[in-house]
């Protein structure tokens, strides 16, 4: 698709209006990134009077192609609603750390509690720990799941997440900064979408690092352990193009699916990728990295927000 301002149906504004804003945003408001990512700065049509830029409109091409947006609002400047991807820390006035995460219609609720002892067989070596638990409440779904405390065992799905939300939190951790204490993560679907391994690593960073933010206003540790941080996204491709942040339908549908866990320098913590119906082409691997890439830094901006 090439993306020029005919594109745009520009609604709320006059026709004389509308020329002079293509006109405008010819030059100045569109940047191609590649063949499928743009840029597209939101500025207010008058200042300072409406400082929160309210706008719509719609891209359409010749072919149908999924293409990437990326808005840029200037300093001072925010988007007037929630966006699909929302944290809100503190969720919990009980918790040392905690943060409820919602990935468009998968929502998580994490935290971080502070136990002061670790494992048996780190008893001694003056080194902290951190491990995690995942669960969905029964109705997170669409029909109800019963809870694995009543099959008397943890599914092999949910022991499988919840070892890959500790391994993805401890990477990015100097344990020996911790101490002699093992800080517990919690990450619990209430509601599900797809990409709830994702949302909760995602999720469990913030109420992580607030958990440490815990430990060092209380003088239990002198200097932060954390070296990096954390974030996860899922990947996948459908009928041969590339989707980001696979929602439920589209996962199910996906020949290749694929979780993405880096560091904010994006050093890869760990990829887990499969294919359904054919091997996915190194090409088409290294496309889906570069969308990762591209897009996890909207996760960290949001963690760091």
């Amino acid at each position: 698709i090439k993306l020029i301002p005919e594109m745009l149906n520009l609604l709320g504004c006059s026709r004389e209006s509308f020329i002079k804003l293509l006109k405008y945003m010819d030059y100045k408001i569109f940047e191609k990134k590649n063949d499928t990512s743009f840029i597209i700065s939101i500025l207010p049509e008058n200042q300072p009077i409406n400082p929160s830029p309210f706008y719509a409109f719609k891209v359409m091409g010749n072919t149908t192609k999924r293409i990437n947006l990326e808005f840029d609002y200037p300093d001072g400047y925010k988007h007037r609603y929630i966006p699909k991807i929302y944290f809100e820390n503190k969720f919990s006035p009980y918790a040392e750390g905690s943060c409820l995460v919602k990935f468009g219609n998968t929502h998580v609720i994490c935290t971080a509690s502070i136990e002061e002892r670790v494992p048996m067989w780190l008893r001694g070596k003056q080194k902290g720990w951190i491990t995690a638990e995942y669960g969905m409440i029964p109705r997170a779904t669409h029909s109800r799941v019963d809870r694995d405390i009543s099959k008397g065992k943890i599914s092999g799905r949910s022991q499988e997440i919840q070892r890959l939300i500790g391994r993805s939190l401890r990477s990015a951790i100097n344990l020996n900064k911790l101490g002699e204490r093992q800080i517990k993560i919690d990450c619990d679907v209430i509601q599900a979408d797809g990409g709830t391994r994702t949302a909760s690593i995602s999720g469990a960073w913030i109420a992580l690092y607030d958990a440490i933010k815990h430990l060092l206003s209380k003088g239990k540790i002198t200097q932060n352990p954390i070296k990096n941080q954390v974030a996860a996204i899922s990947c996948g491709i459908i009928n041969e193009e590339i989707f980001i942040d696979l929602d439920y339908n589209e996962d199910s549908n996906a020949t290749v699916d694929g979780n993405f866990v880096l560091t904010d320098n994006k050093e890869i913590i760990e990829i887990q990728s499969s294919s359904e119906q054919k091997p996915i082409s190194k090409s088409n691997f290294l496309k889906m990295y570069e969308l990762v890439e591209d897009n996890i830094e909207i996760i960290f901006k949001k963690q760091r927000d």
